[in-house]
């Protein structure tokens, strides 16, 4: 498996492309790394630290299609995908839609029954204390209620740690900002980790991660690209158990 990585001004992905067992080409080009991708020279592409006011637009150029995001992030030993992450995704209850729908059919894809927490702006006693929290809660709960009959799903409100504690696999915060500032604190501040950003609706398998990466978090995410690329190869199908 050759896995391809970007080199920005965080070095940190030259030192974890050395601590990994499987081939990983390097570039410091936005265009060579996604080239290398389309032309299946490669079997998945990490962002690495290359900029992703650059990398996104080239993505949604040249596979047509709006990007969307999940990031695979461990608080507890728990592992969970979540989103939105980027700070312009999740701005509407469609665009929650298409995320929660996209989200799913990857988890299924990889064998995993999708167990979704949906997050909104306080508790359900705070309906009342500004229209802005009454909007989240009832965006909210109108997700809860069009999902559920597709998917096991539960609106946790603003209790995060709850859907946590419940081993919920997919949890979906209340907007982008918001998704980013929660996994920016799990994952820069508190003790969770962050295995990198699955993009959705993709054949091909892009693993976006933040500029601000460790070394240790870039293994991971090189290993997650890892990963989903040996599931592909061995065309895994939604019966299949496996494990995040």
């Amino acid at each position: 498996m050759k896995i391809a990585a970007g080199i920005g001004e965080n070095k940190n992905i030259v030192d974890a492309s050395k601590e990994v067992n499987f081939e990983v080409i390097l570039t410091e080009s936005e265009e060579d790394l996604i080239k290398m991708l389309l032309k299946k020279e490669v079997h998945a592409a990490v962002r690495g630290s290359l900029s992703s006011s650059r990398i996104l637009p080239f993505l949604k150029e040249k596979f047509n299609t709006d990007i969307f995001r999940a990031s695979l992030l461990e608080a507890n030993g728990h592992k969970f995908l979540f989103a939105p992450v980027g700070i312009d995704e999740g701005d509407s209850v469609e665009q929650k839609i298409k995320l929660i729908e996209l989200g799913a059919e990857f988890l299924l894809g990889i064998g995993i029954r999708p167990k979704i927490g949906i997050l909104s702006g306080g508790r359900p006693q705070d309906v009342d204390r500004s229209k802005k929290i009454y909007n989240s809660i009832e965006e909210g709960e109108y997700l809860t209620e069009i999902i559920k009959n597709k998917y096991s799903v539960k609106h946790y409100f603003i209790l995060i740690e709850n859907a946590i504690n419940d081993k919920a696999n997919f949890i979906v915060a209340p907007d982008g900002i918001s998704g980013n500032l929660i996994f920016r604190t799990l994952a820069f501040l508190g003790s969770g980790k962050s295995h990198g950003a699955v993009t959705l609706g993709l054949n091909e398998i892009f693993i976006d991660t933040s500029r601000s990466q460790s070394i240790e978090g870039y293994k991971r995410a090189l290993e997650f690209s890892h990963y989903l690329a040996r599931l592909k190869s061995r065309n895994k199908n939604a019966d299949t158990k496996t494990s995040l």
